[in-house]
């Protein structure tokens, strides 16, 4: 482990003072040399789909999984929407010239070494690979077991590129230890490794920030909700209810509770009920919720379950200081939304609610870096600092402080 990080480490200083139009090349090459793989790729993601399938792996993590030919063509072109973004080193944030005279510059700078730990979805290996790069900064990556074959021929396309271009393989790697001993270790090396990022299960996330000594940014869980104010359109309300739930319901940002107010639960129910029946949406909701139609009863575990499946609990409240109220008791900080055409009531919630992103009259399914304009995002951030939200190449970035003096003493 050792000697691996310290490869990894003697590589900051070659991608940290990249030019950007280098950067760019090679993550075009990289782009296309996925494309030209795709063959190899779908063979070797098929040993995992294999496997998974006999592991009996649920239907949504497969789906996350799978690898075809158009979403490695999709991983290539997230790729080169990543080159074509301004490069984020570099980047002058403020300046001033202070009472001696010396010229004073906060500029943007690559964090070092990234530690990326994530779970099923091989193309993250691309992305992240991607995102580091571009910022940069050296990435060491660790998928998880089920997305094995995958990932590491990704990796290995990606480092024939660097190696074609008389860069260190070592820039992007895979850990070589990716058992939950090799995570303990890496986790603990602030010699080597500048920066931590989680993204998966729970008891993952809580392990690492209990046991790292190195800074984390954590990707939290995703419990997101849609509250449906009083003063809703009907339309908009269940055209994006649906969205939020059924549009993929196995990813963080989907929605997995249902609040709307009382006032309207008897006109907007029985149709809620049928437009989610129809797509195979498993509800429960809370016991107001159950004088309308006829649901599983919603218990607290329920409420604070992020399912990643296409189930839905539903919550009655009297009005959106509940709302509010059920929101910062069972939410995670990660997207949340109200439906209403009052502006008043959209203000209130924007401002109150303490989440990463906030919708008014749209899907939480919106939270995604390759949406907001990032070309791609290392995940989404429920941290406060340093970074919140889709978690893009200028969240990759710390800066310093030059000083320009003409012989000043203190």
């Amino acid at each position: 482990m050792k000697t691996f990080l310290q490869k990894a480490k003697a590589c900051r200083q070659t991608i940290a003072t990249m030019d950007g139009k280098t950067k760019n090349s090679i993550l075009n090459e990289m782009a296309d040399a996925l494309v030209a793989n795709s063959k190899l790729i779908v063979t070797e993601n098929q040993k995992d789909m294999d496997a998974g399938k006999k592991l009996k792996l649920d239907t949504a993590l497969l789906d996350r999984l799978l690898l075809d030919d158009k979403r490695i063509l999709a991983m290539a072109n997230s790729l080169r929407e990543i080159a074509v973004l301004k490069d984020p080193v570099g980047r002058v944030l403020d300046g001033w010239v202070n009472d001696d005279n010396l010229r004073i510059e906060k500029v943007s700078v690559p964090i070092g070494v990234v530690g990326v730990i994530y779970e099923s979805r091989p193309n993250v290996t691309s992305d992240v690979a991607a995102l580091c790069f571009k910022s940069g900064n050296v990435a060491i990556l660790k998928g998880g077991k089920e997305a094995e074959h995958s990932n590491q021929v990704i990796a290995k396309v990606l480092q024939e590129v660097l190696l074609k271009n008389d860069l260190p393989k070592e820039i992007i790697s895979l850990l070589p230890d990716a058992s939950r001993e090799g995570v303990a270790k890496l986790i603990k090396e602030d010699a080597y490794v500048d920066l931590i990022v989680p993204r998966g299960g729970e008891a993952l996330i809580k392990f690492i920030s209990k046991n790292s000594s190195v800074p984390v940014v954590k990707h939290d869980k995703g419990l997101c909700h849609t509250y449906i104010h009083r003063d809703a359109s009907q339309a908009k309300a269940i055209s994006i209810a649906l969205n939020a739930k059924c549009q993929r319901p196995g990813v963080c940002n989907a929605m997995e509770t249902l609040i709307l107010d009382e006032s309207i639960a008897k006109i907007l129910l029985p149709g809620l009920y049928k437009s989610f029946v129809d797509r195979g949406t498993k509800l429960k909701g809370c016991a107001k919720t159950r004088e309308y139609i006829f649901v599983d009863l919603a218990s607290n575990e329920d409420f604070n379950t992020e399912y990643l499946a296409n189930e839905l609990n539903i919550k009655i409240v009297s009005g959106i200081e509940e709302a509010m109220a059920h929101i910062t008791k069972y939410g995670s900080g990660h997207s949340e939304a109200i439906i209403t055409e009052n502006y008043g009531a959209a203000e209130k919630f924007m401002n109150a609610i303490d989440a990463a992103c906030v919708y008014v009259n749209a899907s939480t399914r919106f939270t995604d870096g390759g949406v907001f304009g990032f070309g791609a995002e290392v995940g989404i951030s429920t941290n406060k600092l340093h970074a919140r939200g889709p978690m893009g190449v200028n969240e990759l970035t710390t800066y310093k402080f030059k000083i320009y003096g003409n012989g000043q003493i203190r």
